[in-house]
């Protein structure tokens, strides 16, 4: 039941015909249709979508509450200017009027397409439709309609010892680390302030969906948000803290998997940076490089591709103290070969999911970022609009 699993919340979703076939709407509501805490991180792509805008500023003027989430996939409604932020209003109003709600109460999310107008004459009538059928059951069906170019839903479930959280997200292309295009909805039955939630959910994002690097493209629609019911009390702070944060890591490596052509996904720490804030920087650098994504593909441990692109990233590199390892084997030191079992290299490097560790052995920074390969799948999804 995934974003229904938790106390106080139902679900639905549909075909509109945005897209051809497949379902492109989505509604997260409570089931009793009042509002409850509700907490978002947004993009912080400056060329922000008009859906962001809308929903950002309704969580300012109404002191972070939601008793809905309306959502529409095959069309971003970003490079819309005032027009597509109208239609944002729109689609709040319209699911406000079926709720029998205030509109004020409504967040709205839209993914897809940049640059062209919603089919407002399919969404509209469509929302209605959209409120008949929510239901607890209605989870797979949102999270069905969320999706663009993915080839399967995402959907988690956490169980703590006095809450449940649930959730479901959308994304497998222009993923970098400030999110991507991804939308993330997560619902929990446990009572929380909204400056605790917020400072979670944040902290799980900075080390989940925020690591995440598909293609080093920041998408101009991310959100993720979370509904807080409060049906089953106050719960544990750190046991809550932790089952966001594995809730999201467990979506990221869904989205991970099903990324546009992933053949190969790695785990990319870097090590012995000046300061954490170094080794993020130089973890973005190696995973968005296409040479070292292309040895990826190919199952191949060109180290010196690696320390390359740390080298070329700006911060503070010495060769020299240098090293770095595929799946715990190191295969270079000092800025050159080392000797090393190639046959427990070549086995890792065969496996789907790769571990790769760049130590820099200057301090005590580090990081962590999600990459992925590339290969033809990738460049033939994104060689036209999609």
């Amino acid at each position: 039941m995934s974003v229904t699993a938790a106390q106080g919340f139902v679900a639905s979703g549909c075909h509109a015909g945005i897209k051809k076939r497949r379902f492109d709407m989505a509604l997260v509501a409570t089931d009793d249709g009042q509002p409850v805490t509700a907490v978002a991180v947004f993009t912080q792509n400056k060329f922000v979508a008009p859906p962001v805008v809308a929903s950002r500023r309704r969580l300012v003027e109404n002191g972070g509450r939601a008793a809905a989430i309306i959502i529409n996939s095959g069309n971003a409604n970003a490079g819309t200017g005032a027009a597509g932020l109208s239609d944002a209003e729109a689609m709040c109003a319209a699911t406000a009027e079926a709720l029998g709600i205030s509109g004020a109460d409504v967040l709205v999310c839209s993914t897809g397409i940049i640059g062209t107008a919603l089919p407002m004459d399919r969404i509209l009538p469509a929302t209605p439709k959209l409120v008949k059928k929510l239901s607890i059951e209605g989870a797979e069906e949102a999270a069905k309609g969320i999706l663009t170019t993915d080839s399967k839903t995402k959907e988690a479930v956490v169980k703590g010892s006095t809450f449940t959280l649930g959730g479901m997200a959308k994304g497998c292309g222009m993923i970098a680390p400030k999110m991507a295009t991804m939308l993330a909805f997560l619902t929990t039955d446990a009572q929380i302030e909204r400056e605790e939630l917020q400072a979670i959910l944040k902290d799980a994002v900075d080390r989940t969906f925020n690591t995440l690097n598909v293609d080093g493209a920041t998408s101009t629609n991310d959100t993720v948000i979370v509904l807080a019911s409060g049906r089953r009390g106050k719960p544990d702070l750190p046991e809550f803290a932790d089952a966001v944060h594995r809730l999201c890591e467990d979506l990221t490596y869904q989205m991970a998997k099903d990324a546009e052509g992933m053949t190969k996904m790695v785990a990319l720490r870097v090590t012995g940076a000046a300061s954490d804030a170094e080794a993020r920087i130089a973890a973005k650098n190696i995973a968005e490089n296409n040479l070292v994504k292309c040895s990826w593909y190919g199952g191949d441990p060109y180290w010196g591709r690696l320390l390359a692109a740390a080298g070329s990233s700006g911060i503070d590199f010495d060769p020299d103290k240098s090293s770095v390892a595929y799946g715990g084997t190191v295969v270079a030191r000092g800025g050159t070969n080392a000797d090393h079992d190639s046959k427990a290299v070549a086995a890792h490097m065969a496996n789907e999911r790769i571990d790769i560790e760049v130590a820099m052995g200057i301090g005590n920074g580090s990081a962590q970022v999600i990459g992925i390969d590339l290969g033809p799948g990738y460049i033939k999804e994104n060689s036209k609009t999609s």
